[in-house]
């Protein structure tokens, strides 16, 4: 912590400190202000700054503390003005995170609404409509939005307008929803399967528990993403037991990136499945 509040002030390798900056919540009343001001200095008219001024949103966005929602609209702002698009994309993620309807004033509001129009930079595309909705909470504005990126050929816009629908609770998606469960690769169905049992609930457990569990067999970079869907599943994911003792079995585990941290998370979550289902 010393080193990366040195950096910090002193701006040697604080391009570095702000990698780090967001695993540090313990101090996040000496972190954001701090973080502020590194925006406040990054050059948004060149790349230069660009990973630099990404990472302190990053972190801003994982401190989670809402003093650092004015410098967040400042910089997003700043960014659309220079058409700084990744600048502009890590600031509507962390907006997401971090702004709620009432907290974001209109003229912020105006500013987005363009960016989630087609022909954007599909990115900041992509990351417009949830900070609209999560800044803007109107359901009527944005479900038109959610369902022309449902349509979109790039894969994570559909899973993005999969997501929030669930999230604004329009049901009326479901028929679409369900189609897209059945088709367009693992990632997109594991999105449409979710996003079916979070708006239809138990009477589509079997469509939803054979995509997952089809979409995991087929590749177990997505294991995290099933299990967390079957942990929200409860009883209903009791199918699944076989799976998740044969997972637990394997001397190696897939998972996101594969890497130590995500199959930890994997293996706590399976565990705590089998424990739970077992008895169902």
């Amino acid at each position: 912590m010393p080193g990366v509040l040195a950096a910090l002030d002193g701006g040697v390798d604080a391009w570095r400190a702000v990698q780090v900056a967001g695993c540090l919540p313990h101090a996040v009343d000496r972190l954001v202000p701090r973080l502020a001001e590194h925006l406040r200095r990054a050059d948004l008219t060149g790349r230069r700054d660009e990973m630099s001024a990404r990472a302190a949103l990053r972190a801003m966005s994982a401190l989670g503390d809402p003093s650092a929602l004015p410098m967040i609209v400042e910089t997003l702002l700043a960014a659309v003005r220079h058409e700084a698009w990744g600048i502009t994309t890590s600031a509507l993620q962390a907006l997401t995170v971090l702004g709620s309807p009432g907290a974001v004033a209109q003229p912020v509001l105006a500013a987005i609404r363009p960016l989630t129009a087609a022909g954007t930079d599909h990115f900041v595309r992509e990351a417009a409509v949830p900070a609209l909705w999560s800044a803007g909470g109107d359901p009527r504005e944005v479900t038109p939005l959610l369902y022309d990126l449902l349509e979109s050929p790039i894969y994570y816009h559909r899973t993005t307008a999969a997501e929030l629908l669930a999230e604004v609770g329009e049901r009326a998606a479901l028929p679409r929803l369900r189609e897209l469960a059945t088709s367009g690769g693992e990632w997109i169905e594991i999105a449409g399967a979710e996003a079916v049992w979070r708006l239809g609930g138990p009477p589509e457990a079997p469509l939803v528990l054979e995509r997952l569990l089809r979409a995991w067999a087929k590749n177990g970079a997505t294991a995290n993403d099933v299990t967390d869907c079957l942990d929200r599943m409860g009883p209903a994911a009791a199918p699944a037991l076989p799976q998740l003792r044969a997972e637990l079995a394997r001397p190696r585990r897939g998972g996101h990136m594969d890497t130590i941290e995500n199959d930890e998370s994997l293996q706590r979550t399976c565990r705590k499945l089998v424990e739970r289902l077992a008895t169902v």
